[in-house]
């Protein structure tokens, strides 16, 4: 395993946001008092100052603030955040920088600090620009606010804008489905993230679910937008993600090519492969006051590293690599898990036979109805003899097929609860 020829990006969580929406389970509090900027900024490159030296020499292919809600930090606060990263890392000259925003938290003069402290990608947490959905979803903006705010990004000098739009929502009919999809379009984005809801555990919509629309209609809705979104220029390279050309999210890309990933801040997890050693995995505190008091205290991550087995290497590299549309050669899965390909291979012969993988002489990805089955095909995958770790997320797919009944490939909980489950979870849908 060649570590120097693995990508390597930075993932920076921000845990804070106004207001908890009914669906979301990743770890974000809700802003109860003034938010303490400054202390978590020293907190979070202290942080990185503890990994530095792991990654000498190695050059950072992208950024991604994602939380929570990022941009209610100040522009001089990111800015000052990224001057210090650009002191400690070395940054490509080309890396994309993302910050995650949301409707509502921001203004134009946000959006031109954001862009002068050297932000070059802003994703935007839309989700629907229909008012009725966007108050059963829990979101605190309404749909011109929406409008507005990437218009907004536009004028500040953007010119690389994702827009998270979701479907199969409580009450959503399939042509609201694409009364979303075509106002989204209307406004020009050079990537959109479409994807569909699911009841994550630990949500208000767990405890109390909706009535959301049933497996036939969502995929209806997933494939009206596919067809809609590509009509107009944006091409699906991975189960939930549309892209102009050379717009692609190089941040998860990265995920899903199995490069390796620092991750700073609270609840942050990251994977770094190691020359001669393997590719270890750790965690940090969830709770921002304890994450603080770890960094500065120097105590050890809430989740000390660990060393993945080879039957995690491969599965969680064909999870992430499958969901591309383009999949992956013989050479990425050796480079990134350090296995043999022919370990693999003879499993892959009787998907291929059933039609679930395409038949290519040079990269291994899904046909049209294994993408549909991805869930299902990725179950098969499994090793003989799974680890606790492939056990907790088996678990877990099976629980979305029941949940997905027919696990059709919206692919949202392979982009969500797969990922945290095997601890790729920094934002993976952006």
């Amino acid at each position: 395993m060649h570590t120097t020829r693995i990508p390597l990006s930075l993932y920076v969580h921000i845990p804070w946001c106004v207001k908890k929406c009914l669906y979301c389970d990743f770890n974000s509090h809700e802003v109860r008092s003034p938010l303490p900027e400054t202390h978590y900024v020293d907190a979070l490159v202290a942080d990185l100052q503890a990994h530095a030296q792991v990654v000498a020499n190695r050059q950072v292919i992208s950024i991604f603030i994602g939380g929570g809600t990022p941009s209610l930090f100040t522009p001089g606060t990111i800015s000052r955040l990224l001057d210090t990263i650009n002191c400690i890392l070395t940054i490509g000259s080309q890396a994309e920088i993302t910050i995650e925003a949301n409707p509502g938290t921001l203004d134009q003069g946000n959006f031109t600090g954001f862009r002068k402290a050297g932000i070059n990608r802003i994703s935007i947490g839309v989700q629907s620009f229909d008012d009725t959905m966007l108050h059963a979803l829990g979101r605190i903006h309404d749909a011109d606010t929406a409008r507005q705010a990437v218009l907004a990004a536009r004028r500040a000098g953007f010119e690389n804008i994702n827009i998270d739009l979701m479907y199969a929502l409580p009450g959503q009919t399939l042509a609201g489905a694409r009364q979303d999809v075509e106002q989204a379009i209307e406004l020009e984005p050079e990537h959109l993230s479409y994807y569909q809801l699911t009841l994550e555990p630990n949500t208000r919509f767990f405890r109390q679910p909706p009535k959301l629309p049933g497996n036939d209609l969502a995929w209806a809705m997933q494939q009206q937008g596919t067809h809609l979104i590509e009509q107009h220029g944006l091409q699906q390279y991975e189960v939930s993600s549309y892209a102009k050309d050379r717009h692609q999210c190089l941040h998860n890309m990265n995920y899903w090519q199995f490069g390796d990933y620092l991750g700073i801040g609270a609840g942050a997890h990251q994977k770094i492969s190691l020359e001669g050693t393997g590719v270890f995995r750790s965690a940090k505190p969830r709770n921002p006051q304890q994450y603080m008091k770890h960094v500065f205290n120097g105590d050890s991550p809430e989740t000390p590293d660990g060393r993945l087995l080879p039957e995690e290497l491969e599965f969680e590299f064909l999870m992430n690599a499958l969901r591309l549309k383009s999949g992956f050669t013989r050479q990425q899965f050796e480079l990134h898990t350090g296995l043999e390909f022919k370990l693999l291979a003879s499993r892959l012969q009787e998907l291929y036979h059933e039609g679930l993988l395409a038949k290519e002489t040079e990269r291994v990805c899904c046909s049209q109805n294994g993408y549909r089955f991805l869930d299902d095909l990725l179950l098969r995958l499994l090793p003989d003899r799974p680890t606790a770790t492939l056990q907790t997320c088996q678990q877990a797919m099976q629980a979305d097929a029941g949940i997905q009944g027919s696990a059709h490939c919206a692919g949202s909980r392979i982009v969500h609860e797969t990922q945290q489950v095997m601890h790729n979870c920094n934002k993976s849908a952006v």
